[in-house]
């Protein structure tokens, strides 16, 4: 943490809320003891009071209230209203430990070459969460994507969530989970924030490898910590809906950034049809085992 003679950094918080409104009520009331100087809930078309009820409970609250824009253009307006030169953008279903956001500050800032810094992110039960990951290659997409509803210890998706690293050490990674995310505004601006093409899912992925590509390091720091409950808002949503909004941003991410050779290209409707047989795939598994949502993270 920082010492008592070391000036605290400026941070703004950004929640970004859908159908939520108790989960933004009680991220927003850990957001004075974690450090926020700025806090702004971006709520993107709720239909259960939440706005009114954010508004009533929490005026120092800057609330956005827009159509429903999804994840990343929701985030992309909120940290456009804020003024901090750390934003810490974050699903309305986490809470922030106490000096949390402080603590995600001063790491990013105590590097020139930092972009973002990513929490400890843990389930309310304790379990450490996987939100620290590795970019996959093709064999390990193939592998995750087949076998992590059915066999959970799967060597390819071990190596995807990067399951071999101590969670309570610090360490350079390849994309940092949108569900709590410090990001240097410097670094941020410069490359358009998150891509507005990705409506759910996958948005933090592509944040990850523009910064990396734009020469800037992304680094998980376990000092700060955050609780999430995994699908909050996706929860209202039909299973479905989220599966085809999940392939459908992992087929752009396919298109911006690994289709680079003719061969990748003309693969893409090859791509498109793994796909869409994973959505049905995913769906029958689930009916015949019983498993629904996912409750350790894609």
């Amino acid at each position: 943490m920082t010492g008592p003679d070391v000036q605290r950094p400026r941070a703004a918080v950004v929640v970004v809320s859908h159908q939520t409104r108790e989960h933004a009520l009680a991220c927003l009331r850990t957001l004075s003891a974690a450090g926020a100087d700025e806090i702004v809930l971006v709520d993107t078309g709720s239909t259960d009071g939440t706005v009114d009820a954010v508004r009533a409970a929490h005026p120092e609250v800057e609330v956005l209230a827009v159509d429903n824009l999804g994840f990343g253009r929701a985030a992309n307006l909120g940290v456009a209203h804020t003024r901090a030169p750390v934003a810490v953008v974050a699903n309305a279903d986490v809470r922030f430990e106490p000096g949390s956001v402080t603590e995600l500050a001063s790491r990013l800032l105590a590097a020139n070459d930092l972009a973002a810094v990513g929490p400890h992110v843990r389930y309310p039960d304790g379990r450490h969460q996987a939100s620290a990951r590795r970019l996959p290659d093709l064999a390990t997409t193939l592998g995750h994507a087949a076998f992590a509803r059915v066999w959970r210890t799967n060597p390819w998706t071990s190596r995807y969530r990067a399951t071999d690293h101590d969670p309570d050490h610090p360490r350079d990674v390849d994309w940092l989970s949108g569900c709590a995310l410090a990001v240097r505004r410097e670094a941020f601006d410069a490359v358009g924030g998150f891509d507005p093409g990705y409506f759910l899912y996958v948005e933090d992925v592509d944040l990850g490898v523009r910064l990396r590509g734009a020469g800037w390091r992304l680094r998980y720091e376990p000092t700060g910590r955050v609780v999430h409950r995994v699908g909050a808002s996706t929860g209202t949503r039909r299973r479905w809906w989220s599966l085809t909004t999940h392939a459908r941003s992992l087929d752009r991410f396919y298109g911006r950034h690994l289709a680079t050779t003719p061969l990748r290209r003309l693969a893409r409707p090859l791509v498109r049809v793994g796909l869409g047989a994973w959505v049905v795939l995913t769906l029958v598994t689930e009916r015949l085992t019983g498993r629904g949502r996912s409750t350790t993270g894609e």
